[in-house]
């Protein structure tokens, strides 16, 4: 039995699991937005390497022009506003609760392909996304806001972690146009992060942050390594899996395989963070993974 994209989904869960905490302790050193400008540039590094390795080009020049669009779009819109949100909402909540927020994802990609994309939803994907959002909502509710932390600290980590949930859903639909055929992973990846990292610098310039990012790792190797390994876990080997997982297995199987970070990270965050885990989060967390099984294995 043909299990690639399966295991591929499986992989990205991990890889994601693995990036939220990373990234949250960055985020936390150096600010969300210097992580996300850095990552990029750690990340089309990487990505130019693994292209030339494998198929010996930098970039994918023969790529036809309709790939180039839908793929470019995807990048801005997953990876620079959407990975801005989860790195904004794992500094404000954590990478356990971030982490479960953009699960939202599959939910929203379901919801685009039925407004857009004239695919009905059945009585059994309805209750799927009811059941997810209770969860979800259980454990945002039981969440226990950390001593010292500012009014509204946690309200707002919870707007951008479901706007990182929106964000990815709409790159996942947008990227699936761009992959028609059988266009390799590396290849629709590389085209994403070129075009999040230049939208993301072209900000920052326009903004005249650029100095201001380099200052502040500056003096920091340690931030800057493990900024370097969260890129290599995240938006180079876990999104390639993604899109990956997304070519060779049904949407749904692949998608409720990648919305399993927040059960990954939650033993991490007990044993590794010494966080408090209450019963309700822990049966918000399954309610939740159990709604998108529900929806997307309808």
């Amino acid at each position: 039995m043909n299990l690639i994209g399966e295991s591929a989904a499986l992989a990205t869960s991990f890889f994601f699991a693995i990036t939220s905490i990373i990234f949250a302790s960055t985020g936390r050193a150096v600010g969300s937005q210097t992580t996300n400008r850095i990552r990029l540039i750690f990340a089309l590094i990487y990505l130019v390497i693994l292209n030339i390795i494998f198929y010996r080009e930098p970039l994918p020049f023969s790529a036809e022009s309709p790939r180039w669009i839908w793929l470019s779009i995807s990048g801005v819109i997953g990876l620079s506003l959407g990975d801005t949100f989860y790195f904004q909402s794992l500094i404000s909540v954590g990478p356990r609760l971030g982490s479960l927020l953009l699960s939202l994802a599959p939910i929203f990609g379901s919801i685009i392909a039925w407004v857009f994309f004239s695919e009905t939803l059945s009585a059994l994907q309805i209750t799927g996304i009811a059941i997810a959002l209770a969860g979800i909502g259980w454990v945002v509710m039981s969440h226990e806001k950390p001593v010292n932390t500012p009014q509204g600290h946690t309200r707002s980590g919870v707007i951008f972690g479901i706007l990182a949930g929106l964000c990815q859903a709409v790159g996942l639909v947008l990227s699936k146009q761009g992959m028609f055929g059988e266009f390799p992973a590396f290849k629709a990846n590389v085209i994403r992060i070129l075009a999040a990292g230049l939208f993301t610098w072209l900000w920052t310039l326009m903004e005249g942050k650029a100095r201001t990012t380099i200052s502040d790792i500056s003096g920091k190797p340690n931030i800057l390594g493990l900024i370097a390994l969260g890129t290599l876990a995240g938006p180079v080997l876990g999104v390639s899996a993604s899109l990956l997982a997304v070519q060779h297995a049904e949407i749904g199987v692949a998608s409720t395989l990648m919305a399993l970070p927040p059960v990954i990270v939650l033993p991490i965050s007990y044993f590794v963070y010494k966080e408090k885990i209450n019963w309700q989060a822990i049966a918000g967390t399954i309610l939740a993974i159990a709604g998108v099984a529900i929806l997307f294995l309808a």
